[in-house]
Parts: C-alpha cells; structure tokens; sequence
C-alpha cells in the first residue's frame, strides 16, 4: 500500500476517493454531513491517505452550503481523522483506529461546537491538574517531568516532541492523585497528540511551548499551587490560541474547490 501511495505521490496529485453519500431527508446541518462523513470514512472501504471529494463536490452531492461542509470537515480534522493540505485537498490520515474509541466515547461527532466545547473544558481541567500536582507530586513523578521536559528539549521531529509533550501532560494528570481527572485526560491521549501538533505547525516552532511547560515545572518543584495554576493557565492560554488560529486557516479555500 505504501509503494502504491509513493507513486501517486510521483504521478502528482493522488485519485480522488468515490464516496457514496445520500442528501440529508431534512433540514441539513454540521452534525449530519460530519456523522456522514465519519460513518464513510471509518467504514473500512476507504485506504489511508485517500484523496476526498473537494469542498464543491460535497456540497452539490449533499445539496448544502460549503460552509456547512467546511465546519463537518474541520471537525474531522481536529479530531485526527482527516488531514487538511492547503492548496492540494483532504485526506484520510494514514491512521485513525486509535482514534476511534475516544471519538465515540466523548460524542465528538456531534459537530465543531462540541470540539471546540471539549478544548474549552481540557483548558480548565488542566489548570485544575497542575494545581493539585503542586501539592501532590512525589519525587518520582518530578523526576519524570524532567525527563520528559528533557525529551521535548532533545527532540529532533514534530513526532517525538508531540510524544514528550503528551507524557508531560499525562505524568502530571497522574501525579494530581485524582483518579477521575487521571482517566479524563488519559481518554483523550489521542485528540491530545492531534491537538499538540496543529499547534506547534501553528507556531512554527518549540521554544515557546517548551518555556510553558519549563514554567509549570518549575512551580511543581516549588510545591506552589498558586504558581502552578498561573503557569498552566497561561499555557492553555497559548497553546488554545495556536490551536484556534490553526482551524481558522483551514478556512480559507482550497485550490480544487475554485474551479
């Protein structure tokens, strides 16, 4: 399957997918066209890397507006599902079955108000993490912020960053001692791994993100729940902005929906 990628890579631009899709029998909406989109797909009938149907195809097959095809389709891609290529198309990502069980269990297909409500609540959930952990954490669960502080510093691909960055976040829901806020953002490890990596090809870079994490470390090694909030909010903060700033350029046209 790689090989046969590789050469449609070369040929120049990958086969448009055939996606079989019905006009909605009612007033169409986001949640509808994104329930459709997902049910197709994560059917198994399409491979990874899959080239969709543009914006304008959508919209004349299901008989709506782009733009409400344009909202389904950027909650697809928040969660991980789909890859949006500026000036060439979108795409089924190469996989997605890890990402399936979070995206049943948290409802997101309910539309892009509910991602955008889900980003709002890891916001706050975080801030309430990093203040707990201020008062919790052992001397193994600092050590193994630092380490995975040291793996974001040392990382040489957006991979191996997006990976550290999760377990920093993870290490320290764990370190809180709250099962509840544990197994909360353990369930999301995925749209995390989505979510860290929009906003750092936002961002264009490490550093900053590297420096609000260093923060939030620092006050954990202060055992200040005051300071550990401050530094987590502003964290969330920032790294909430990359990521919005991310899905508003997934705004703009695609090349293939202009003609």
């Amino acid at each position: 399957m790689a090989e046969s990628e590789g050469k449609a890579r070369r040929a120049g631009r990958a086969e448009t997918a055939s996606i079989s899709l019905a006009a909605p029998q009612r007033e169409s909406t986001v949640v509808d066209i994104a329930r459709q989109l997902l049910s197709q797909l994560l059917s198994g009938h399409l491979a990874p890397g899959t080239r969709l149907p543009s914006e304008r195809q959508l919209s004349e097959t299901l008989g709506v507006g782009r733009s409400t095809v344009r909202e389904a389709l950027k909650a697809l891609d928040v969660l991980g599902i789909i890859e949006v290529r500026q000036g060439d198309g979108t795409y089924l990502r190469q996989s997605t079955s890890s990402l399936l069980p979070s995206a049943i269990e948290w409802g997101l297909m309910l539309g892009q108000p509910q991602v955008l409500d889900l980003i709002e609540a890891r916001k706050h959930i975080e801030v309430v993490i990093a203040e707990l952990a201020a008062e919790r954490a052992d001397a193994a669960a600092v050590e193994e912020l630092r380490a995975h502080l040291a793996d974001m510093r040392a990382a040489r691909d957006s991979t191996a960053f997006v990976e550290a960055d999760v377990a920093f976040h993870l290490t320290l829901a764990h370190a809180a001692g709250n099962s509840v806020l544990d197994d909360i953002l353990g369930s999301i490890r995925s749209l995390l791994r989505v979510w860290i990596r929009r906003a750092i090809h936002e961002a264009g870079e490490t550093q900053t993100t590297i420096a609000e994490h260093a923060a939030v470390l620092a006050a954990i090694e202060q055992r200040s729940p005051s300071a550990a909030v401050t530094a987590m909010r502003g964290h969330m903060d920032a790294a909430s902005g990359r990521l919005h700033r991310s899905l508003q350029d997934d705004e703009s046209p695609h090349k293939d929906d202009e003609a």
